[in-house]
């Protein structure tokens, strides 16, 4: 079984404006047009049996809405292969509430996003929402390091995350895009073999610039193979997920570069679905 542990989409009459709207605070293209039947189309042509959704709650008034959704999706997770976790903003102030509804609707996870949210990791809000996530037995995604939208926004950096695991201990949870996007030696010197899981999302495939725009690709915006290879041993391959960052890469391209990295065949097999499914617990 393939798992793509970290992908995104958008509903049909919002997804087009939104990528278009991303795709210029980036200046980065998308590779599909981040609906459901873009990523099920993307799914089928790598291969990949199941796509977890990982929605954003830029705003506290959105959880309520992200997360109707997100049990909707599941209802249906057989048949498409899209499994949807929820979204809760660090201003929730009825997050224990929240966290306990998705955990008895069946949801597996929630995601958080500090750049986005505009709030370091942390912030004894997030810490409060992780600690009850973890009680709640909720998987959390978090995005970490900086983002591509927000070159200043130092919200998830590695010391951020090394106080949460000092102060709440979670015991799943999973930092996107192997540790820290655009933080990798410090991933590697202070996070490598620490007890969460990292995702591939966003590390080593290439970013494709926008239309009209002046972007070009730094060589550090992608984590060479060599490195990506030594943090994947260096942390232990049982706790690496495949993460494309769907639609801002591409599935196919992304499994093709992972099994080109110059892992072993054992550990590209771990890492593009057996450790997903023990985290899921499928």
């Amino acid at each position: 079984m393939r798992i793509d542990f970290h992908t995104h989409t958008f509903p049909n009459a919002i997804a087009a404006r939104t990528i278009a709207k991303l795709e210029k605070s980036a200046r980065t293209a998308s590779y599909a047009d981040g609906t459901e039947d873009g990523l099920r189309a993307s799914m089928e042509q790598a291969g990949i049996d199941y796509s977890v959704i990982l929605p954003v709650a830029t705003r506290p008034g959105q959880t309520e809405t992200i997360n109707r959704v997100a049990i909707e999706t599941n209802d249906r997770h057989r048949e498409t292969g899209l499994i949807s976790f929820g979204g809760i903003h660090p201003e929730n102030s009825d997050y224990r509430q929240i966290l306990r509804s998705l955990a008895a609707s069946g949801i597996r996870g929630i995601k958080l996003h500090p750049v986005y949210q505009q709030t370091d990791f942390d912030d004894i809000r997030y810490m409060r929402i992780i600690d009850c996530a973890c009680e709640n037995g909720l998987i959390v995604v978090t995005h970490a390091g900086y983002d591509i939208s927000f070159p200043e926004g130092g919200q998830a950096t590695p010391a951020h995350i090394l106080t949460v695991l000092d102060t709440v201990k979670p015991d799943r949870l999973v930092l996107a895009h192997m540790g820290g996007w655009r933080c990798w030696d410090e991933v590697e010197r202070n996070l490598a073999g620490a007890p969460v899981w990292l995702d591939t999302s966003f590390t080593t495939t290439p970013i494709r610039p926008a239309k009209d725009t002046s972007r070009t690709p730094e060589e550090s915006y992608t984590l060479p193979a060599e490195q990506f290879c030594r943090l994947v041993r260096k942390h232990g391959c049982g706790h690496i997920l495949f993460g494309s960052d769907s639609p801002w890469s591409d599935q196919e391209e992304a499994v093709m570069l992972l099994k080109q990295s110059g892992l072993a065949p054992e550990e590209c097999l771990a890492i593009l679905g057996g450790n997903g499914e023990r985290l899921l617990q499928f």
